[in-house]
């Protein structure tokens, strides 16, 4: 099946209808970011996750037994089946409603979290109630972890009660704060100025009347800025951190598509801290904050190096976007084998559980 095809197919779960959604520009450049993520290559192109360093260790004398493998896990209070969350994608476009209603769909299936995109458009009071339709899933997911999404950029106090509302509104269990500078700075219009919003983060943090993680797009956040998080207080404004380190989608790369039409810049295209590399820095400075790992994670060899490095969960997300336009079936279909793997390396190594992963030692690959 080609692009184009997809694009123009797309079903949602059984006895589900998506709503038209028509939200101007916002929701024009949401539908770009599909396109983009679909038909040009957004990956890195020098930098990988760091992941492929690593070797884990392969037991041959294992006395597991595989289908005794465990890989629940309890994640912000909601026990998961296995340790993945469906990264945030998209909203406020009509086929984003689309993907988000299979995403979910799958995720309930399987007893994974899942992350909704930026609920920015929400908290525009021309907009938000329209655009709500394209974010809301709890109709075909009614016991999945949710996080809400929101930008480090957008958050202030003052938009507490309008943020409040779309998380109650889309049946939110958490919410996920997205630290994005390098892509805001190359996106036409984009909000630059992150001046004090650490300070914001702190407030809104204390306002708002759920857990919140701190994430990246793509460019991963390291330990400079988990020492930052921590602050002079050494108290945590948030509840956890997902890394989402370089070597998977670029985002930087993405929106120079969206505005140019080209990579106009390269170098600002490859850069960033790899999901292994951030893992490691993070769980160093923060040993007990629960972790997500996410950008570049495309095997369950992938997500068992993840958490025997430190993460608690994994995240995936672009892979995703294809099957989640053709329906909630196919999603599971990329996801089910994607866990069997994990289960099989957990196998293979010779541990029952997550516990027993993150004892590992993985061995550097030289």
């Amino acid at each position: 099946m080609d692009i184009m095809d997809l694009r123009g197919r797309g079903s949602v779960a059984p006895g589900v209808t998506a709503v038209p959604v028509d939200g101007g520009p916002m929701t024009t450049r949401k539908r770009r970011h599909i396109d983009v993520c679909l038909g040009e290559q957004v990956n890195y192109e020098h930098l990988s996750t760091g992941l492929d360093r690593y070797q884990l260790p392969y037991n041959a004398l294992t006395q597991t037994s595989l289908g005794d493998i465990d890989l629940s896990t309890q994640f912000f209070g909601v026990r998961l089946r296995s340790p993945v969350l469906i990264g945030a994608m998209t909203g406020g476009a009509q086929l984003s409603g689309t993907i988000n209603k299979n995403l979910a769909a799958a995720a309930q299936e399987l007893g994974v979290g899942m992350m909704l995109g930026s609920q920015r458009i929400m908290l525009d009071s021309a907009l938000g109630e329209q655009a709500a339709a394209s974010f809301t899933v709890r109709d075909v997911a009614p016991d999945v972890l949710l996080f809400g999404n929101i930008g480090l950029a957008q958050l202030t106090r003052a938009a507490v009660p309008d943020l409040a509302k779309a998380l109650d509104r889309v049946g939110a269990d958490a919410l996920a704060v997205h630290t994005n500078p390098l892509q805001e700075a190359i996106q036409r219009n984009g909000d630059t100025d992150f001046s004090g919003s650490l300070g914001r983060l702190r407030e809104v943090a204390d306002a708002i009347e759920c857990p919140v993680l701190l994430k990246e797009v793509g460019h991963g956040i390291g330990g400079a800025a988990a020492a930052e998080l921590v602050g002079a207080e050494g108290e945590l404004p948030v509840s956890g951190i997902d890394v989402a380190g370089a070597g998977g989608t670029s985002w930087s790369r993405v929106e120079q598509f969206v505005r140019y039409g080209e990579l106009r810049y390269p170098h600002l295209a490859d850069w960033g801290i790899p999901t292994a590399r951030a893992i490691v820095e993070v769980r160093e400075v923060l040993p007990g904050i629960p972790l997500v790992a996410s950008g570049g994670i495309r095997t369950g060899m992938d997500a068992a190096k993840a958490i025997a490095l430190g993460a608690d969960v994994v995240a995936v997300a672009r892979p995703l976007l294809p099957a989640a336009i053709e329906s909630a079936a196919a999603v599971v279909d990329w996801l089910q084998p994607f866990i069997d793997e994990l289960r099989v390396c957990l196998h293979g190594c010779g541990v029952t559980n997550l516990a027993g992963l993150r004892a590992v030692e993985l061995t550097p690959v030289t």
